[in-house]
């Protein structure tokens, strides 16, 4: 973690005043200008909660009603304000061969009020709570990896009750849309926005959308998304699937390695990996299924669908599976230390934007730990330690760079691989085998 021991003052001040004059023309007065100057500083700031009170107290007002105002009733688009973030991320982050991360986190909340709020299942907890959900769309390269987009998820409880949606300032226009279908346009901003990206990653939720996929492959974009077993391939489940590949092959060929997803709390995240082909990708690229099993359990297994550029490494895949949990790490870092989840206003508007500066927040901490590493531009971090965030697994460290030899190998597109379960062995062909020819039915 970069400490205030760490950061050179001036700096740090130059680099925020920059954020502060991408985004000012954004609001259309002085006064609110002055606002989000102060908020974000207060966001950034040493305080014990992000709160109205504390940050107006960290502003120098007696009460929180300019806050307040600033967030709910002042005029100006948190929207625009997220796409000169994307553009800050594509300036100081930027990686061609970063990783689009989907996903959700949950907000605890009180009363009934607050838009979205509902009793729903929230990772935050591990259980179903009172709660608002939001979808996130994370970044992640070889620089860094943050948080750059984000909508509010709406239960069909509250789209179909508008007087309700009125008295939280939801748009009319606002109708019911999964959170597959918020995180497709999130994807859709992205690349909009030419922010670089070679991949998408997500869980079970985000990989069970057939939309997901066929925009994907339409754009010649790689990806690797976990799958249910209850998914299917070829019209069957793809456990059925995978245990009659693996039938088929001659006795004793390979199948599983031993590969690190990622560094964890506990060290290198080590699982068996399997991979079979199927056709059906874009021209260019390969579908295939992508197996993970646990050491102590391997009955437990865990399925991803992936489509990626001919010649892509199992090793590469793994990694992509990996970056997903980049975004938890997002979420742990962007509560503990600029108040992502410390808002106190109940309005669809005034969420969006408490979001979309935290976020900004967010993004500046991690360009100052890339500059006290080694990177460019400024470098520290004034954050505070984060807190977790009680969702999955915590998240892995970035993945040490590979030698130069190992980088430029280049093994079979997309193999089954070793029956010695080595990280260090090379990646064989997959033994004589023929993968079905049917696309992956998405049900």
């Amino acid at each position: 973690m970069v400490t205030t021991g760490q950061v050179d003052a001036a700096g740090w001040a130059q680099g925020l005043e920059a954020v502060l004059a991408r985004i000012s023309n954004r609001f259309g007065r002085a006064e609110p200008r002055r606002r989000a100057g102060a908020y974000l500083r207060g966001l950034l700031a040493p305080v014990e909660r992000k709160n109205g009170w504390q940050l107006a107290e960290a502003a120098g007002d007696a009460t929180p009603d300019g806050v307040q105002e600033f967030l709910s009733r002042v005029h100006w688009d948190a929207d625009a304000v997220r796409d000169d973030l994307q553009a800050y991320v594509a300036e100081h982050l930027g990686d061609a061969h970063g990783v689009l991360v989907l996903d959700e986190t949950g907000f605890l909340k009180k009363g009934v009020k607050s838009a979205g709020v509902q009793r729903q299942y929230t990772g935050t907890a591990g259980r179903i709570e009172n709660a608002q959900v939001g979808v996130f769309l994370g970044y992640a390269g070889r620089h860094g990896h943050v948080l750059i987009d984000r909508a509010l998820y709406l239960p069909k409880s509250w789209t179909e009750d508008r007087a309700r949606c009125r008295k939280a300032h939801v748009p009319d226009a606002m109708g019911f849309a999964t959170k597959p279908a918020l995180g497709l346009s999130m994807l859709e901003r992205a690349r909009a926005a030419g922010l670089p990206f070679s991949w998408i990653a997500g869980d079970s939720v985000y990989g069970a959308d057939h939309a997901i996929h066929r925009w994907a492959e339409r754009h010649g974009i790689g990806y690797v998304l976990a799958v249910t077993t209850g998914r299917r391939l070829a019209m069957r489940p793809v456990a059925d699937w995978f245990a009659e590949q693996i039938e088929a092959l001659p006795e004793g060929a390979p199948v599983w390695q031993r590969l690190s997803a990622g560094d964890g709390a506990k060290g290198p995240r080590l699982y068996d990996w399997a991979c079979i082909p199927y056709r059906g990708a874009a021209p260019g690229f390969q579908c295939a299924l992508l197996v993970r099993r646990t050491l102590a359990d391997p009955g437990e297994q865990t399925f991803y669908f992936s489509h990626a550029p001919r010649g892509t490494s199992l090793a590469d895949l793994v990694r992509i599976a990996g970056t997903r949990w980049t975004i938890e790490s997002c979420f742990e870092q962007a509560k503990g230390e600029v108040g992502l989840d410390q808002y106190e206003v109940r309005s669809y508007v005034g969420w969006h934007r408490h979001i979309t500066l935290a976020m900004i927040a967010h993004a500046y901490l991690a360009v100052l730990r890339r500059a006290a590493i080694g990177g460019r531009r400024h470098a520290g971090s004034c954050s505070r330690p984060a807190a977790a965030d009680r969702t999955r697994d915590p998240p892995p460290a970035r993945r040490p760079r590979r030698p130069a030899a190992a980088r430029n190998r280049r093994g079979s597109a997309l193999v089954a691989l070793a029956t010695t379960p080595s990280a260090a062995r090379k990646a064989g062909a997959l033994a004589k085998t023929d993968p079905t020819t049917a696309k992956p039915a998405l049900t």
